[in-house]
């Protein structure tokens, strides 16, 4: 096992390659393991966990250092920044390590980087904060309530705010105290051509645990493994990881036997496997993505889950194809988003996200709707969802393609269990929300194009 000094080394790096050179956070985090998996899996877990809950609670973390620092946050040197941002994680949110091993470990790493004359600083700032804790003091609840939850829950303060106007204080609290929790892997059994009870029964004998998910008799959590890579069931395309809202979408499309699907948006290929696992190797699924890297994507879990009835292709969703004109009896417009729904399981999200970006998304998404309902038969269905939770790209889009498309909404309910039948869904969408329905925050709707 390597010592603590070099654990917390290879999760700063991490932290830099994500702050300083704008890396999404999965990415990094997923190269610096690959490059130690000679680690052992508690190691491992170490830097993963101090790297994400660094960036979770860094709005807070910050918030912190600014009131027991000399130096603000922004003042810092980057790499001083973030070895007491991980400090400071440690201290508030990491009961197993001692705060005497948080605080020597920084300032060792601050020497190994060469800022001996800023050890004594770092060491200062973090053993103040070590001994002061339970003084920390946030914005007011009763008189800042935006404040307190955006610095309390690390998010920033437009989308708290946001939230606040359209959902209220307690949905708005339950999304964000979902947004800091573990989220379990949700994967999706596939029930054609192979059985589900064996697969679980090969998982279970691997070591992992397996639990019913909500909503679907097929979804379920996954945990107590060490590397999907190294389950035997993974390999043999027993499964696919997917969230219970991203399987609900291929419920409400209601694919049969014999169809002809459009995927236009499809990487990594979850709901057009779906799609294919409906229709029992019957049909046909054309899954599309802009670029090679996506659509190879599409093609490993092609080939993993050796499904026959999906195609991988490089296509721009933005641009018609007109070959495709008339010719499907489903069209799948899982469109680009703010993914406001996920940033439970990327953090990047909410640090990314702007009101402009928005925006530009909700035009880019009309784009897409534009194209995707010619490729519609007449009579054909055309499935509009995304992994967010804002009405410009939600229900402000169905509503726009409504008025100005040959396509009507249509009940959901009976492709959904009762759960989660409501007035919404009767009109023909559905909005689910992190932390309220036990999913991702997703939106998704059911639209059938008129005949002739």
């Amino acid at each position: 096992m390597i010592n603590g000094t070099d654990s917390r080394a290879i999760a700063l790096e991490i932290l830099m390659e994500i702050t300083q050179e704008k890396e999404y956070s999965h990415i990094a985090i997923r190269n610096a393991l690959d490059k130690v998996g000679y680690l052992p899996k508690q190691e491992r877990a170490f830097i993963n966990r101090l790297v994400e809950g660094t960036l979770e609670y860094k709005i807070r973390i910050d918030y912190v250092l600014d009131q027991f620092s000399s130096v603000k946050v922004k003042k810092m040197k980057p790499v001083i920044r973030n070895i007491l941002r991980c400090g400071v994680y440690q201290l508030l949110f990491m009961d197993s390590v001692p705060d005497a091993a948080a605080c020597n470990e920084a300032v060792k790493l601050a020497q190994k980087k060469g800022f001996y004359s800023l050890k004594g600083f770092v060491n200062g700032v973090l053993r103040t904060i070590s001994r002061e804790k339970e003084q920390i003091t946030y914005p007011s609840r009763e008189n800042r309530l935006s404040e307190y939850l955006s610095v309390y829950y690390s998010m920033p303060l437009w989308l708290t705010e946001r939230w606040l106007g359209e959902y209220g204080p307690e949905i708005t609290e339950t999304m964000l105290q979902d947004s800091l929790r573990d989220h379990p892997v949700t994967i999706r059994l596939q029930t054609y051509r192979m059985n589900p009870e064996v697969c679980i029964e090969s998982l279970e004998r691997q070591g992992a645990v397996v639990t019913q998910a909500p909503f679907l008799s097929y979804a379920r959590y996954l945990s107590g493994f060490d590397q999907l890579a190294g389950l035997k069931s993974f390999h043999m395309g027993s499964f696919v990881v997917q969230d219970v809202s991203s399987m609900l979408v291929t419920e409400i499309a209601a694919p049969q036997k014999g169809d002809t699907v459009i995927d236009l948006c499809a990487a990594p290929g979850g709901k057009s496997l779906h799609m294919a696992d409906k229709m029992e190797g019957t049909g046909h699924v054309q899954a599309r993505d802009l670029t090679d890297y996506k659509v190879e994507l599409i093609r490993e879990n092609i080939r993993r889950t050796a499904v026959t009835n999906v195609e991988a292709v490089k296509k721009d969703a933005t641009v018609l194809d007109k070959e495709s004109v008339g010719t499907a009896d489903i069209v799948l417009a899982d469109v680009p988003c703010s993914g406001l729904g996920v940033i439970g399981k990327k953090t990047d999200v909410k640090y990314r996200s702007d009101l402009d970006k928005i925006q530009e998304l909700a035009v880019l998404q009309k784009r897409i709707l534009h194209n995707a309902a010619s490729y519609v038969k007449p009579g054909g269905v055309l499935i509009y969802s995304t992994c967010t939770i804002t009405r410009e790209e939600n229900i402000d889009n169905v509503n726009w393609f409504v008025e100005n498309y040959p396509f009507e909404l249509e009940s959901i309910d009976p492709y959904l269990c009762e759960e989660l039948h409501s007035e919404t869904t009767q009109q023909g969408y559905l909005q689910l929300l992190p932390g309220v329905h036990q999913t991702d925050g997703f939106f998704m709707a059911r639209l059938r194009k008129q005949q002739g």
